[in-house]
């Protein structure tokens, strides 16, 4: 009995202080961002370090039951518009830049470190700075239960159920349920059902 009362001060700050403190960052996003499109479609936790940058009219909707960890930082530039499905998971450190879209699936879990973007600096022309002649851009859909390790760089789609291995960089396109790594990801591994293996892949 007397072991239970000491966890009353962990239970107290890491449960009951946290959820609070979660609820209370829901509150302050809404409030500051009333000039966009912001929408929590049920309980999620916002843990310490939560950033949005929404200057326009951009779009972010996050699911029921999404987990952000610590220090998630979004930035939604013009009209962009980011999804984020259901019980997805954002462990520490995660970078969203979005300027189109970017759709992430449900159940979706990041690794500490990661980056999605959709967009790319061209950097071609030898006359110019890299940071003064733009981008290209291409929306980005993450798949439903697809994992993302940790220090990732996604650029790219990834197909449901697919694990991008830590400190990738993923480029083209991963399809479903494919273990891919990497700089540039490459598919190192088909474990999905034998009717969806992708035509030629020899792995």
């Amino acid at each position: 009995m007397a072991r239970n009362w000491r966890k009353v001060p962990w239970h107290l700050r890491y449960r009951v202080g946290a959820t609070l403190a979660s609820d209370l960052r829901r509150w302050m996003i809404l409030a500051t961002h009333r000039h966009c499109r912001v929408e929590f479609e049920g309980p999620v936790h916002i843990g310490p370090g939560f950033e949005l940058s929404i200057p326009g009219d951009g779009t972010l909707i996050v699911g029921q039951g999404v987990d952000f960890r610590r220090r998630f930082y979004c930035e939604i530039d013009a009209n962009g518009r980011v999804e984020i499905g259901a019980g997805s998971t954002f462990t520490g450190e995660m970078m969203i830049q979005c300027s189109t879209s970017i759709t992430i699936g449900k159940r979706v879990t990041f690794g500490q470190a990661s980056l999605i973007a959709d967009g790319n600096h061209r950097f071609r022309d030898y006359t110019k700075h890299t940071l003064d002649q733009g981008y290209d851009y291409r929306p980005v859909t993450v798949g439903d239960n697809a994992v993302i390790t940790t220090k990732c760089t996604i650029l790219n789609d990834v197909g449901e159920g697919a694990l991008i291995a830590a400190n990738s960089v993923v480029t083209r396109p991963i399809p479903p349920y494919c273990l891919a790594g990497g700089a540039p990801a490459r598919i190192l591994e088909y474990f999905g059902p034998p009717e969806m293996k992708p035509k030629g892949l020899e792995v």
